[in-house]
């Protein structure tokens, strides 16, 4: 895995960086990228790096000379299923000496494998068990990587977006087996037709038609005069 230069930001320099532009400059040193490589998204830095850099940035990141951000707040994944590469791994860190987020957007292929994270962060466990049992996602070296969220034997990746947004299979309880079963995916209910019109201006369903007869007649004022 390749390493960063030893070359780096002096403490200083970082905590006094007041602005975003500032951030973006004092990165783009620190990483060496690009300052087209640092986008700013209300008020945040997302730095785009390499899969083969990933390790290195976060060493960098983490340690004092690269901001300390020694918390990784999230780990997720998009899908673009016309791209290629078709992921974007995304890393959430945060450093608390200088109160600050920084983000780094990482394209990975479907078939690619991600270095596993959870040496140096160890939070990143449960959160790269999370994206491979959504996104199918491989990482290497990860001590532990079964599905978190879905059943055992469960088939896909439900965030991908050629997912069927019905599933695949349902699972019920059989009363004449005593145990669970899966079966294919049937619609058990027909489609409904939602009228998305305001009650008292849109058409008038069936539902919403009013008897006149269950209507309460309430005299005006002319008739309780009159009577």
């Amino acid at each position: 895995m390749p390493s960063l230069p030893k070359h780096s930001l002096p403490k200083d320099s970082l905590r006094q960086a007041e602005t975003v532009e500032e951030w973006k400059q004092h990165f783009a040193v620190a990483l060496r990228k690009s300052t087209e490589d640092i986008t700013v998204f209300r008020g945040e830095l997302s730095v785009h790096i390499e899969l083969d850099q990933l390790i290195a940035v976060l060493t960098r990141l983490k340690d004092e000379t690269g901001g300390a951000f020694t918390q990784l707040s999230d780990i997720t994944a998009v899908d673009y299923p016309e791209r290629t590469p078709r992921f974007d791994l995304i890393y959430q860190l945060l450093s608390v000496t200088l109160n600050q987020r920084i983000r780094l957007v990482v394209p990975i292929a479907e078939d690619a494998v991600a270095p596993s994270v959870t040496a140096l962060f160890g939070c990143a466990d449960w959160a790269e068990r999370e994206i491979w049992d959504m996104f199918g996602i491989f990482f290497n070296d990860h001590g532990d990587l079964r599905r978190l969220l879905t059943d055992y034997g469960f088939e896909g990746h439900p965030l991908r977006k050629d997912f069927p947004l019905t599933g695949t299979v349902e699972v019920r309880y059989d009363d004449s087996e005593r145990r669970v079963v899966y079966e294919p995916v049937q619609l058990t209910q027909e489609y409904r037709d939602f009228d998305y019109e305001s009650p008292w201006e849109g058409a008038q369903t069936s539902m919403r038609q009013i008897d006149p007869s269950m209507i309460a007649h309430e005299p005006s004022s002319d008739e309780e005069q009159n009577d």
